[in-house]
């Protein structure tokens, strides 16, 4: 959760160099909480940036000259678990955002159907440990997880473990705090999540805390 004074502070990834300064220029006049602490047009520029500039935030594109977008957000939850990511890309196929869903990114809006508002609002949600999905991401995401309830029709079962994860969740834990509360590593609370997604096909933590309340898996107290 974001203190009030506090000012978000951002990386934008993207090969684009006038979109790069439009951001720059939005953020500068309109959103002040808003920081641009960096800017990077490759993967490797990217984490050289990181080495030393704490960042909060990485605005994230997919298409990008050396690394692709998924290599880029595996490595973020593999190294710097604690950034999130947001992927803002003109490619919005079923297959990236699949993808880029089971690695764990914390939202995505497409450059074409999104604007100025939804772009804050994204960043301040995820920033308050929601996750943000723009109109025609989530109708992506709902029609793979239709196609998905098709082939899962059994109650699946759900391991202690899971239903810690699950537990956590409910209460507003994020990634690192599940990690740190069950003394395990974010890797380890990255794998659980992605195996009970994948129990009851659906693609994010409301969606798994919303089906366990359901179910009986956890209780509302």
């Amino acid at each position: 959760m974001m203190n009030d004074t506090q000012k978000i502070r951002v990386i934008i990834l993207d090969d684009h160099s006038l979109f790069r300064i439009g951001l720059k220029a939005t953020f500068h006049s309109n959103h002040p909480d808003i920081e641009i602490v960096g800017e990077a047009e490759s993967g490797h520029s990217f984490f050289k940036i990181l080495e030393n500039t704490p960042a909060d935030l990485v605005l994230l594109d997919i298409n990008l000259p050396d690394i692709g977008g998924r290599e880029i957000a595996t490595r973020l939850r593999n190294e710097y678990p604690e950034i999130k990511i947001l992927a803002v890309s003109a490619e919005n196929t079923n297959k990236t955002i699949e993808d880029l869903i089971y690695i764990g990114i914390d939202g995505f809006i497409s450059k074409q159907q999104s604007d100025e508002e939804e772009l804050s609002n994204a960043i301040h949600a995820v920033m308050n440990g929601l996750e943000y999905f723009g109109r025609d991401i989530t109708s992506i995401i709902y029609d793979l997880f239709v196609a998905k309830k098709k082939t899962n029709v059994v109650s699946p079962e759900f391991t202690e473990r899971e239903k810690e994860i699950i537990l956590l969740s409910k209460n507003g834990l994020q990634y690192k705090e599940i990690a740190e509360k069950l003394n395990i590593s974010f890797h380890t609370v990255n794998s659980h999540k992605k195996n009970i997604f994948m129990k009851i096909g659906i693609n994010n933590t409301m969606e798994m805390v919303q089906y366990a309340l359901k179910h009986g898996i956890i209780n509302i107290s």
